[in-house]
C-alpha cells in the first residue's frame, strides 16, 4: 500500500530528483572550466613565447658581444687607442643588430671583471639591452634588461727584441757596413709604411727568427730567418709595449760632481718625495766618465744634458733607470765594459734607458765592448738608436725600441728576451674569445 505524501515533502523529493539530474549533467560543467581554463592556458602560452622572445633576444645579444669583442681585439692588435677600440667594437656589435638607443654597451681594455680582470691583452665588452614587455606586463611593471659579456684575449705568438716606432722613415730599421747582428729567440719589427721599412746594404748580417714590416722590405742575401720563410710585409703594426709608461718627473736636488775621470765611484740614489716613490738622483748638467769605474746603486737616475762615457771606462749597475730628458742626449761610446741591469719591478720595470718622448735629440748612440751587456729596454721612442761597436747582449733580454734603430761598425747582440720586468713585443698575435 502506497504511502501518501504531504505537499511539503512531495516538493522536497521534487528538488532531490531535480538536483540528482543537475549533477549527472556536465554539459554546463565543461562551458564554465573552459570559460576558466582556457584564459590561463592562452596567458601561459603567451607567456611562455614571450619568455622564448627573451632567450632568442638574449642570444642575439651575446652574438654581438662576442664579435663586438673579437673587433675590439683586432683593433688592439693593430695599435688603436682606447677610443679607436670602442669605436670598433660599437659599429660591429650595431651591424650585428645591437640598438645604442635601447642598451648600453662598455668596453674595458683590461677587463674589470671575472678571471681576467686586469690582463692588458683582453677586451671586455659589455652589453645591455631593455625589452618591452608583452604579456608578462601583466605581471611586471617594470621591462626586463638582458645582459651579455664577452672577453677577446691577444694570444702572442712571436716577438721581437728590435722595433723601430716611425710611422714613415725610410730604413726605420737599417743593417749597414760590416754590421753581424745576431737575435736569439725573437723578431725585428718595423712600423713604418716605407718601401724600405727594414733595409739591409753593404756587408751587414742579420740572423733573427722573423722580420716584421708595416711597409716593405730590402733584404741581401746576408739575411737569414730561422723560423720565418720570408719577411712578412705590410704587416699590423707592431705595439710598442711601454706607450703606457709614464716619463718620471724632472725633480731633485741637482746632483755634484757629474764628471769622472779616474778611480772608482759609488753613486746612490736617495728618497727625495719623487712621485714615483723611487730613490732618485739628478744630473742637471750631464754626466761623463771619461775614465776609472762606476758602480750604480738601484733607483732612477735623471739626465739633463749629455750621458758621455768614454772607451776604457766601466759601468755596473743593476735594478737601474736612466731617463734622458728632453734635450739629454746618450754617448756611450766603443770600448767601454758596461753591463746594466734594468729594474724588474716597480713603475719603470724592464726600461734600461727611458728617453723623452718629446725628445729634441735625433740619435742617441749606444756603444760598448765586447761582452757588455744590456740587460732590460733600451727605450727612445722620440729619437732614434745608431747601436754599433760590438755592444752585445751575453744573457738576458736586451730590447731595443727607437724611433728608429741602425746597426753599423760591427755590432752584435745576442739577445734572448725572457727576463723579469720587460714587457713583450709582439709581433704576431691570434685573437680568440675566452669568455
Amino acid at each position: 500500500m502506497r504511502a501518501h505524501l504531504s505537499r511539503s515533502q512531495y516538493r522536497a523529493e521534487a528538488f532531490r530528483a531535480k538536483l540528482s539530474t543537475f549533477r549527472t549533467d556536465d554539459g554546463g560543467a565543461i562551458a564554465v572550466v573552459a570559460a576558466i581554463v582556457f584564459p590561463v592556458l592562452i596567458g601561459a602560452m603567451g607567456l611562455g613565447a614571450e619568455a622564448g622572445y627573451w632567450y632568442l633576444a638574449q642570444r642575439k645579444l651575446q652574438h654581438a658581444a662576442d664579435v663586438s669583442a673579437h673587433a675590439a681585439a683586432i683593433r688592439k692588435r693593430a695599435g688603436d687607442d682606447q677610443s679607436g677600440i670602442a669605436a670598433a667594437a660599437l659599429h660591429v656589435a650595431q651591424a650585428s643588430g645591437f640598438s645604442s638607443e635601447a642598451g648600453t654597451i662598455q668596453v674595458s681594455t683590461p677587463p674589470t671583471s671575472h678571471a681576467y680582470s686586469g690582463d692588458r691583452s683582453s677586451i671586455e665588452v659589455v652589453l645591455t639591452q631593455v625589452q618591452p614587455l608583452l604579456f608578462s606586463s601583466l605581471f611586471l611593471s617594470d621591462p626586463v634588461n638582458i645582459h651579455a659579456r664577452a672577453v677577446a684575449k691577444l694570444d702572442m705568438v712571436s716577438q721581437a727584441c728590435i722595433l723601430a716606432l716611425s710611422p714613415s722613415a725610410p730604413g726605420a730599421v737599417t743593417v749597414a757596413g760590416s754590421t753581424v747582428v745576431t737575435l736569439n729567440g725573437c723578431d725585428v719589427a718595423s712600423n713604418s709604411n716605407a718601401s724600405d721599412s727594414l733595409k739591409m746594404q753593404g756587408g751587414g748580417h742579420l740572423t733573427t727568427d722573423c722580420i716584421s714590416t708595416v711597409g716593405g722590405a730590402v733584404t741581401t742575401s746576408d739575411l737569414t730567418l730561422q723560423t720565418c720563410d720570408a719577411v712578412r710585409e705590410q704587416a699590423p703594426v707592431t705595439m710598442d709595449p711601454y706607450a703606457d709608461v709614464s716619463e718620471p718627473a724632472i725633480s731633485g736636488t741637482c746632483y755634484k760632481p757629474d764628471s769622472y775621470s779616474t778611480g772608482s765611484a759609488l753613486l746612490t740614489p736617495t728618497y727625495q718625495s719623487h712621485p714615483s716613490g723611487l730613490p732618485t738622483l739628478r744630473f742637471c748638467a750631464g754626466l761623463k766618465v771619461t775614465g776609472g769605474s762606476i758602480t750604480f746603486n738601484p733607483g732612477l737616475y735623471i739626465i739633463e744634458g749629455e750621458f758621455a762615457v768614454s772607451a776604457g771606462t766601466t759601468l755596473v749597475g743593476s735594478g737601474v733607470t736612466f731617463y734622458m730628458a728632453k734635450g739629454a742626449s746618450l754617448k756611450l761610446n766603443g770600448g767601454a765594459q758596461i753591463n746594466l741591469d734594468a729594474p724588474a719591478e716597480g713603475p719603470f720595470a724592464g726600461i734600461l734607458f727611458f728617453g723623452a718622448r718629446d725628445s729634441t735629440v735625433a740619435s742617441h748612440q749606444v756603444n760598448g765592448a765586447s761582452g757588455s751587456a744590456f740587460n732590460g729596454a733600451i727605450y727612445f721612442p722620440g729619437s732614434g738608436i745608431e747601436y754599433s761597436g760590438r755592444a752585445g747582449s751575453t744573457g738576458g733580454c736586451t730590447q731595443i725600441i727607437g724611433k728608429t734603430v741602425t746597426f753599423t761598425g760591427n755590432s752584435e747582440v745576442q739577445s734572448d728576451c725572457q727576463a723579469t720586468g720587460t714587457r713583450p713585443i709582439v709581433t704576431s698575435q691570434s685573437v680568440k674569445l675566452v669568455e
